[in-house]
């Protein structure tokens, strides 16, 4: 126990610290816009990436996972704030964490063995194109200096590895050329311009909302809207770490830990959030191991709210979006045009479903769901093909069927008894017969000869 604690938080602290400060820097500028799509103050997203990151790094089941303001979340909560107003939503990111804590209580993680393969690589893909897409914005039509800035960060970050991995190449990129505007003050957008950020350290509040019914109907569709997205994709998004550092995550942990992040998150003036891949992917290629850099990541941002709030909001924009471009980059499974060709028609259908209705509905969680839900039909319709094999002995019909024997395949398999000659109809196939082949249907869905 001691030797996993020591091994979760210690493991190399140099590179985890160094980590966490370029995602702590990422954080910001996607923490801002999230607040800006929800309706609510640049700080409300701050806070809720301090919080949750800091909170997930002690509780969470998933070491160098960056978890904090989401935007499939802000996307949801959007109509709440716009009628309701954003006490309702603290109220609601309360309830739910609640939610998500019943959920990991009750050992949701253990359903991730259920998502195939397929779904998870349309997932990636996806995502990888929704955060390519996302910072389109900071690049083009602005100046001629933002395509130099785009260009250099590229460079540097693409380049630098291959020499030098003492220091993070993000890292580099942003204290290099953030030095860069401050002296010549280049025409670049900057993470000031996303919104104005107020020094300050939360404080504890209780949403001013009625503490009644008709108060609860109003959140939960919202609150058990927002956990379900919230699960999916920090349970997806641990999956996907734990490929990249080849290593193995407690998801239930890691469910119980999102939802008491999301309550404290909602005490505390921050919006719901959940595992971000981007920044997971940033920390995860800058050398993160431990839960330190996660823990460095929240600590860290709110050092930069308070101490340093005056110089992050010089930070030129187009340095960020040349890091996130980069991960987009990455985090793109480029072998799955080859997977696409080799795999079963069904598979490839379920992959590109995925990418197509998360590029839709700029939801990653139903993405997965309806690629789930394609993918079970596919296997259902694949096994419910049972073959009847008739003899006929001392003038009796008798037959052997071989296949999956459940609900889905009975009636094709009541539909082949008759012999291939169609002389002879099994016409009596009564109630008994069906009673029969329905107890054979459950007994666990063994290959019947």
């Amino acid at each position: 126990m001691l030797k996993t604690y020591i091994e979760e938080w210690f493991s190399n602290p140099g590179k985890n610290l160094l980590a966490g400060i370029v995602v702590a820097l990422a954080l910001m500028p996607e923490a801002i816009a999230f607040s800006i799509i929800a309706g609510v103050d640049p700080m409300v997203g701050l806070y809720a990436a301090f919080i949750i990151a800091t909170i997930t790094s002690i509780v969470g089941g998933r070491p160098a996972m960056i978890s904090g303001a989401a935007g499939a979340v802000a996307l949801i909560v959007t109509p709440l704030v716009k009628e309701y107003g954003v006490d309702y939503l603290f109220a609601a990111t309360i309830l739910m964490g609640i939610i998500q804590l019943i959920l990991g209580i009750l050992k949701i993680g253990r359903l991730m063995k259920f998502i195939p393969r397929s779904v998870m690589i349309g997932f990636v893909n996806a995502l990888a194109i929704m955060i390519f897409m996302s910072q389109l914005e900071h690049i083009f039509g602005i100046s001629i200096s933002t395509y130099i800035y785009i260009g250099i960060t590229l460079l540097i970050v693409y380049i630098v590895p291959r020499y030098f991995k003492a220091i993070p190449a993000p890292l580099i990129a942003i204290v290099l050329l953030t030095t860069l505007y401050m002296i010549t003050g280049s025409d670049v957008r900057t993470v000031g311009d996303l919104g104005t950020i107020t020094r300050a350290f939360p404080n504890f509040l209780i949403p001013q909302v009625p503490f009644n019914l008709e108060t609860l109907t109003i959140i939960l569709p919202y609150s058990l809207s927002m956990a379900i997205v919230g699960l999916v994709e920090s349970l997806l998004t641990a999956k996907i770490v734990d490929e990249a550092t080849d290593s193995h995550s407690n998801k239930n942990k890691e469910s119980r830990g999102q939802g008491i992040a999301n309550i404290i998150t909602g005490l505390f003036g921050g919006m719901g959030g959940c595992a971000m891949i981007g920044q997971s992917v940033i920390n995860v290629k800058s050398g993160a191991t431990s839960r330190l850099s996660t823990f460095t990541a929240g600590v860290f941002l709110i050092i930069l709210i308070l101490l340093l709030g005056d110089v992050v909001v010089q930070v030129p924009m187009p340095i960020l979006a040349g890091i996130m471009v980069m991960v987009s980059i990455s985090t793109f499974d480029w072998k799955s045009f080859k997977y696409v060709k080799q795999a079963p028609r069904t598979d490839a259908v379920v992959m590109i479903l995925t990418v197509m209705i998360v590029l839709f509905t700029h939801n990653l969680a139903i993405g997965v769901i309806v690629g789930v839900i394609f993918s079970s039909l596919f296997f259902a319709t694949k096994i419910s093909n049972v073959h009847v094999h008739q003899t006929i002995e001392n003038n009796l019909y008798k037959y052997a069927f071989t296949g999956q024997i459940f609900f889905v395949s009975i009636d094709s398999m009541v539909k082949k008894f008759e012999d291939k000659n169609n002389t002879v109809y099994v016409k009596q196939l009564n109630t008994d017969s069906r009673k029969i082949i329905s107890e054979l249907s459950q007994l666990n869905e063994r290959h019947l000869t």
